[in-house]
C-alpha cells in the first residue's frame, strides 16, 4: 500500500476521493492511531509539533482513499486562545460542508475523559467530547468511537472505567451494549487494534465501498 501524506494547500477545496475523518481532542492520540492502523506507513509528522495538529493533514491511500487527521479541538497547551478558536471553526465548517466524507473516527483519551467530563460538568456545561459525538451523528457521519489509550485503565477497573466513558459520551451504559460503535484501543500496545481494524472493514462497507476494506486488514 502506498501512502502519501502531505498537508493540503486549502482543506476545504472539494476533491473526488472519499474521506474517513478522525477527529478528537489535542493529545488523545489521532496521529498515533492513524500511525498504527497503516502499520507506520503514514508519515504523522507531517505539518505539527508533537501533541498539536494545527492543520488538517491527509494520508492518501493507494491514491483511492484519504485518512483526514483533523486538528485537535479544545484546550492546547502553549497555543493563544483566538488560534484554538481558529481551529474549532476549522473543524466545524470542514465536517459541515465536505460532502465526501464516508463516516467520522472519534478519538478520545479513555483513561481521562470521565474526569474531563465531570469538570464540564460541574461548570454547568456540556462536555466537548460529548458536544462533539452528538454533531457528528446530527450530521449523518456515522462516527466510531476509538476508546484510545486503554493500557492505562487498571484491568480491575476496566468494566467499571468503560462505563463511564459512554456516560461521558451522552450514551447509557453497560458500554458493551455499544460494541459496535465503542471500541477501547491502544496505540501504543496494539491492544483492541484488530477489532477496531474490522470495524473499519464494516464501515467501508457499509459505506458503498468494500474495495477499502483491503487497507485495514487484520494481517
Amino acid at each position: 500500500m502506498a501512502i502519501h501524506s502531505y498537508v493540503p494547500e486549502d482543506p476545504l477545496e472539494e476533491t473526488e476521493l472519499p474521506e474517513i475523518v478522525f477527529v478528537g481532542r489535542s493529545n488523545v492520540g489521532k496521529s498515533s492511531l492513524i500511525r498504527a492502523i497503516t502499520r507506520g506507513g503514514a508519515d504523522v509528522r507531517v505539518g505539527k509539533r508533537p501533541g498539536v495538529t494545527r492543520w488538517p493533514v491527509f494520508h492518501e491511500l493507494d491514491g483511492e482513499l484519504v485518512l483526514v487527521d483533523l486538528p485537535g479541538f479544545g484546550f492546547m497547551k502553549g497555543v493563544p486562545r483566538r488560534h484554538q478558536e481558529r481551529v474549532k471553526d476549522l473543524i466545524v465548517e470542514y465536517l459541515e460542508t465536505k460532502d465526501n466524507i464516508l463516516f467520522a473516527v472519534h478519538v478520545v483519551d479513555a483513561k481521562a475523559l470521565p474526569e474531563i467530563a465531570e469538570r464540564w460538568e460541574r461548570r454547568g456545561e456540556i462536555p466537548i467530547d460529548r458536544e462533539m459525538f452528538q454533531f457528528l451523528n446530527e450530521r449523518g457521519l456515522d462516527p466510531i468511537v476509538a476508546a484510545n489509550k486503554i493500557d492505562k485503565i487498571k484491568p480491575v477497573r476496566f468494566e467499571e472505567h468503560m462505563d463511564r466513558v459512554v456516560e461521558a459520551l451522552g450514551l447509557f451504559p453497560p458500554w458493551r451494549q455499544w460494541l459496535d460503535t465503542v471500541f477501547p484501543v491502544s496505540a501504543k500496545t496494539g491492544e483492541g487494534l484488530v477489532e477496531f481494524l474490522e470495524a473499519l472493514q464494516e464501515r467501508v462497507r457499509k459505506a458503498g465501498h468494500p474495495e477499502f476494506a483491503r487497507f485495514f486488514r487484520t494481517r
